[in-house]
């Protein structure tokens, strides 16, 4: 059944789009009155991924990712212009009665209003804030790192670099009983989030050495090698960042090989293979929506801007060497 609140107007949604490197710009376009089983979504906030969207708007995805890139509901193609982004929360004024005034989360971009089909919709857990809610998409993402490590109960974890999907697999491994999990970072302000979210903090220069799995989530060579170090005998190191064009340096001599390491890639375009005969993408976010009922991740949206100020506001939040965990746009109707 589909249950309507309209005027009977054009509607006219605003939208973000990167134009060019180092620019963006909002544009307007007529927003189409959704088709059955379709839903109308007025956006509260919609996250910025810092790293992937930090490569999109300096156009550094390489040439070879842009079709593996799109996300759902882009518009446009890389390197520009695009339509990008998705981390989106809203509430759903018009479609499917059973979604009907929900908070939902989508996968879809920086747009103050959307049409989707209402399969793509997440209903947003009780208890968790829509600010919140827009961390669904990396709290996929550090769920399925978890699968792929092999992790368990009692293990010995490190995760490097604590950005925004560092701590969610943080939030996570703590979760495990008997885990002890050490969050390294060059930035030691972190460390009262990560020790907020039960871990320990390190710096690099005091990495434990001999756990059992090492997380690395940082993006630089050094993270990398850092995560390789602190691994123990025959452990495995869980490689989470993703580098766009920039070539990486992999120490794989030394330990790598005495030490018998298991190098592994988690990307959270497929299922991890452990968990891939039983889930469906569908299980997994749903899942992720719902582990996001830690009161203390609130801490990692940090910081809010407006939506009319974004295409001002992104050369500094984007730029190079910017810092700061997950930035989240606010809409005028939050």
């Amino acid at each position: 059944m589909m249950t309507r609140r309209s005027t009977g107007k054009t509607r006219i949604a605003r939208s973000l789009w990167y134009m060019a490197k180092g620019a963006a710009e909002l544009r307007s376009a007529p927003l189409p009155r959704p088709k059955p089983g379709e839903a109308t979504v007025r956006t509260l906030f919609s996250g910025i991924s810092r790293g992937t969207e930090r490569l999109v708007f300096h156009g550094a995805v390489g040439e070879s990712e842009w079709e593996r890139m799109r996300g759902p509901n882009q518009e446009g193609a890389f390197p520009f212009p695009v339509k990008y982004g998705y981390c989106a929360t809203g509430i759903v004024e018009e479609g499917p009665a059973d979604l009907l005034g929900k908070t939902v989360f989508c996968l879809h971009p920086h747009q103050d209003q959307f049409v989707v089909p209402g399969a793509q919709l997440v209903p947003v857990a009780d208890g968790v804030p829509a600010r919140r809610a827009t961390l669904t998409a990396n709290m996929e993402t550090a769920l399925n790192a978890l699968w792929d490590s092999g992790a368990g109960a009692g293990d010995r974890m490190v995760i490097v670099g604590a950005g925004v999907v560092g701590l969610l697999v943080t939030a996570l491994a703590t979760r495990l009983p008997g885990a002890e999990v050490i969050v390294v970072d060059v930035d030691a302000s972190r460390a009262a989030v990560a020790q907020s979210l039960g871990a320990r903090f390190a710096l690099p220069k005091d990495v434990p050495a001999d756990v059992d799995v090492a997380f690395h989530a940082s993006a630089t060579s050094a993270g990398l090698n850092t995560a390789i170090n602190c691994a123990g005998f025959e452990g495995t190191v869980v490689e989470m960042s993703w580098y766009g064009d920039k070539p990486v340096r992999a120490d794989l001599g030394g330990i790598f090989h005495s030490r018998r390491l298991k190098l592994v890639s988690s990307q959270v375009g497929h299922v991890a293979t452990s968990r891939r005969p039983r889930w469906s993408y569908r299980r997994r976010v749903e899942m992720a929506a719902r582990l996001l009922d830690i009161p203390g991740l609130d801490a990692l949206v940090a910081e809010e801007v407006a939506f009319n100020d974004t295409p001002r506001e992104l050369p500094r939040i984007l730029g190079s060497g910017a810092r700061g965990l997950a930035p989240v746009i606010r809409y005028p109707q939050a």
